[in-house]
């Protein structure tokens, strides 16, 4: 079965970086290098119920956050419900643009599993409340994914508070950030970003949106700048070797860039739709950013000399509008950058630097609808769907079709990959994929 055609050519090994940047681990929602790729992975091509599964456990609770994987622990969060369902306090209308008709009291936890085992070491209740406000009915009140610097784990609950935790599972500080209230009341889910001892939250919705860095030590407000935006749920994206280290955010009126160190605004760009969902990639000097709702778009965007409005300026390097992301987030792998269309199962390659497509709309045989981002390893692309399917297939220009696996569950997390390993967080369980002996 052949999807398109051709291997592609490994990512060369790397030394660790710092905190979630340390390539022998997936410490973040996007991997070490926040490219949906792991460099230092080659986890299996093919497995199903019966193949190639080294433990399954029941998940904690509901939560469509990523896992992340640190030495030999995984950790996520989840959002638990219990006691009897009553009407939302704050919100739309019941059932409205596809909400949940009922909230009940939510139990916001993060957890600690074995990596070789799937144990649960740790479970802990950083919050128990009512959700001030429905959902959509495909969502999850834990929908950002915790981060990572090798000493504490941060977890974001969104309007459920920020917390910061050691790895024995004791909170060390917390930080409630106020009620967000999202467009539609459809929840909220963008994922805190962390470079050094600064972590980064972005807080955009259908009030005073803002973006606020804290010290990871002591949870210390270090800035705060307030932001002319709607709703978005993409999360921040960190630039390390920019000088200053830049800090990227897609948005609806603006993609705009900020100094890391104190907040300062570096420069911004027009041109995406409303609903910003899909995260931005960095490649060799640019920023590529997409969206796709009322309108499409995908820019590139040059960050030498970049400074002030670039919109329409020599600093768009190229912009493309069909076909475009919304739910998944952008892969970059090997100079190349993968995108479905919406969350469909077609998928566009384009060379980050130039724009050029290598294949566009691509269909996926066996793949529908998709919320979980593409990760990458070993030469190989996997995506997952809500269906239960992963495809895999190799990377670049003609790409092959390896294998279509199914399991009995439904993926709105994108997957983690580490060594021989991918795991994979489900409805109903989590999944530690590796081969096994016959």
């Amino acid at each position: 079965m052949r999807l398109l055609w051709v291997l592609a050519v490994l990512l060369p090994a790397t030394l660790p970086g710092k905190g979630p940047r340390d390539e022998r681990y997936w410490g973040q929602w996007r991997g070490p290098l926040d490219t949906g790729v792991a460099t230092r992975a080659s986890p299996p091509t093919e497995w199903s119920e019966d193949n190639n599964i080294r433990w399954k456990v029941p998940v904690p609770g509901p939560g469509h956050s990523s896992p992340i994987v640190w030495q030999d622990r995984i950790y996520l969060t989840a959002a638990i419900p219990h006691g009897e369902p009553v009407d939302p306090p704050a919100g739309l209308r019941p059932g409205a643009h596809n909400n949940i008709l009922k909230v009940r009291k939510t139990r916001f936890v993060v957890a600690a599993l074995d990596r070789d085992t799937g144990r649960t070491i740790w479970e802990k209740t950083v919050r128990n409340s009512l959700p001030h406000e429905s959902r959509h009915d495909t969502g999850s009140y834990a929908s950002p994914s915790p981060i990572t610097d090798g000493e504490r784990i941060y977890a974001f609950f969104g309007s459920n508070g920020l917390f910061a935790l050691d790895l024995k599972g004791n909170v060390l500080w917390e930080k409630d950030l106020g009620d967000m209230h999202t467009k539609h009341g459809h929840g909220e889910g963008a994922s805190p970003a962390l470079y050094g001892d600064t972590l980064v939250v972005n807080w955009d919705h259908e009030g005073p949106s803002f973006i606020v860095a804290f010290d990871t030590r002591t949870g210390d407000q270090r800035w705060r700048r307030n932001r002319d935006e709607p709703t978005s749920w993409s999360s921040p994206h960190i630039l390390p070797h920019t000088d200053p280290v830049q800090v990227v955010v897609s948005a609806a009126n603006r993609i705009r860039s900020y100094d890391l160190a104190n907040g300062n605004l570096l420069w911004e760009c027009g041109g995406l739709s409303h609903n910003v969902v899909a995260g931005p990639v960095s490649h060799d000097g640019l920023v590529i950013c997409g969206s796709s709702y009322e309108k499409q778009a995908i820019l590139g965007i040059r960050l030498d000399g970049a400074a002030g409005d670039l919109t329409g300026g020599g600093n768009v390097a190229w912009i493309k509008r069909r076909d475009t992301p919304y739910v998944p987030s952008l892969l970059l792998y090997d100079g190349l950058v993968y995108y479905h269309r919406h969350y469909q199962g077609i998928l566009t390659c384009r060379r980050a630097s130039s724009g050029e497509p290598l294949y566009e709309r691509a269909r996926l045989t066996g793949i529908r609808n998709v919320y979980a981002s593409p990760v990458a390893a070993a030469g190989r692309i996997y995506i997952t769907s809500l269906d239960g399917q992963t495809l895999v297939f190799t990377a670049g220009k003609e790409p092959e079709s390896l294998a279509l696996n199914a399991l009995d569950d439904s993926f709105s997390a994108s997957a983690a990959l580490v060594a021989e390993t991918i795991v994979l967080r489900g409805d109903k369980s989590i999944y530690c994929i590796a081969e096994t002996k016959k």
